[in-house]
Order: C-alpha cells, then structure tokens, then sequence
C-alpha cells in the first residue's frame, strides 16, 4: 500500500511538473501586434537619428559656408584698402608734382617779369 501511494503521488508530481513546463512562444496576433510596433518605434528612432546627423551635417556645411564667404569678404576689403591707399599716395605725389610745377613757373614769370622791367628801366 505504502508503494502504491508512492507512486500516486509521484506521477502527480510528475504530471504537475509537465504541466508547468514553458510551452514553445506561439505567436499570437496580440503577440505579432506588440512586436510589429516594437519594430516600428525602433525604426522611429533610427529614421530620428539619421535626420538628426543629416541636419547636423547640414548646419557644418552652412557654417563652413559662411565662414568661407567671411574670409573671401575681408581679403576682398582689405584688397580695396590697400589700393585706396595707394590711390592716395599717388594722388599725393601728383598734386606735389604740380605745386613744384606752379612754384617752378611762378619763379619763371617772376625772373621774366624782373628782366623785363630792368631791361624797361635800362633803355
């Protein structure tokens, strides 16, 4: 009696254990719906991040872009001041150029003037 009991509860045993067992996952459609949007956040995400580093390269392209513009902007100035200033130093020397005429000729009348009125007084 003592064995037959054993083995009763021992197949009980048994059998709740096989109950318990994991069954293979079977995908069920609630199943397949949460991995569907799983799947789809997922590809959210990365779609996110990939326009987040386009924009981002973007944005670097911009900014080279300008400063590039900057930098041509201060050569072309810097190329206007440095031929204003020759401008002037040229027109510095011209205008020195035609006082010295002006006081050469103003000499030249003033020595004529002189030799004609000596030469006015002599006569």
């Amino acid at each position: 009696m003592k064995k037959t009991i054993a083995t009763l509860i021992a197949g009980l045993f048994a059998t709740a254990a096989f109950a318990q067992a994991p069954t293979p996952a079977a995908t069920t459609p609630a199943a397949a719906k949460v991995e569907a949007k799983v799947e789809a956040k997922v590809e959210a995400k990365v779609e996110a991040k990939q326009e987040k580093q386009a924009a981002k390269a973007e944005v670097k392209e911009t900014k080279a872009a300008a400063k590039a513009d900057v930098k041509e902007a201060k050569q072309a100035a810097k190329a206007d001041v440095k031929e204003a200033k020759h401008d002037a130093k040229e027109a510095k020397r011209e205008a020195k150029a035609e006082v010295k005429e002006a006081k050469a000729d103003a000499k030249q009348a003033k020595a004529e003037h002189k030799a004609t009125t000596v030469a006015a007084a002599t006569k």
